[in-house]
């Protein structure tokens, strides 16, 4: 795992009592909030934006994968330039990866619908398995959606599903990951660790139990990864300096 050279300067930013800062209103009107606003307006960076910083072994593996897919399915034309050729093939592969994006966007959208009660004309039976593997490894739980934080020592965010502390229970943090491929192999990434760990701290519930759950829309497959408390304290420490080396590097 390495640090990128450069981070998009855009990002997703909080105020300091933990209210999204995702826009900010300039001379043409509405647009997304830089780093530049931040400074100003005292924002802090969201946790995803810090792990951002790190290069992603699995995405990085499958950005690749999807370059040698359009270079396989776009053939170079005759006489066409080696250059516009792999321009065609990137602009190709960019798109698949915006399309991706966006359809997980979507599951995010009906998940996080789900969960705060939204009428659904037809529910699709990915949820149903996304209560089935919360209730066998969580047990009943009050879930709440969509909490967004601001954390004193300069971070913020927003997690997908949380159940807040009771009586013979530390509270529950949950993050969902969607996938377009088979579930049966797939595992966690320790930025994963690091973004529950940097989660429970936000909330203020420092040893709450925190999984993964990966999302198949498509096959409704569903499957819970539970992270280990020593994991997730590891993930905590590296993204504390992973935090500072962020708040140095760009001035925050």
């Amino acid at each position: 795992m390495i640090v990128k050279e450069k981070v998009a300067e855009n990002g997703h930013w909080y105020t300091k009592e933990g209210t999204p800062a995702y826009t900010t209103i300039g001379k043409t009107g509405e647009r997304a909030t830089t780093l530049r606003d931040a400074r100003k307006l005292g924002l802090l960076p969201s946790v995803t934006t810090i792990i951002g910083m790190l290069s992603k072994a699995g995405l990085d593996t499958w950005k690749q994968q999807q370059v040698l897919l359009a270079a396989l399915t776009l053939p170079r034309l005759p006489d066409e330039p080696e250059s516009e050729w792999l321009s065609r093939v990137m602009q190709d592969s960019k798109s698949q990866g915006r399309d991706a994006a966006d359809r997980g966007t979507a599951i995010h959208a009906v998940i996080q619908g789900y969960f705060e009660q939204v009428y659904m004309p037809e529910k699709p039976p990915y949820l149903d398995a996304i209560d089935k593997a919360l209730e066998a490894s969580f047990g009943s739980q009050l879930w709440v959606s969509e909490r967004s934080f601001g954390h004193p020592i300069g971070y913020g965010g927003k997690v997908d599903l949380m159940a807040k502390k009771m009586v013979g229970s530390d509270g529950f943090i949950v993050d969902f990951k969607t996938k377009e491929t088979d579930l049966e192999k797939v595992d966690v990434y320790f930025e994963h660790e690091m973004q529950l760990a940097a989660y429970r701290e936000g909330l203020g519930i420092p040893t709450a139990r925190c999984a993964i759950v990966f999302v198949n829309a498509n096959a409704n497959q569903v499957k819970l990864i539970e992270i280990e408390q020593d994991r997730l304290q590891k993930g905590w420490e590296c993204f504390e300096h992973l935090l500072r080396f962020y708040q140095i590097k760009n001035g925050l």
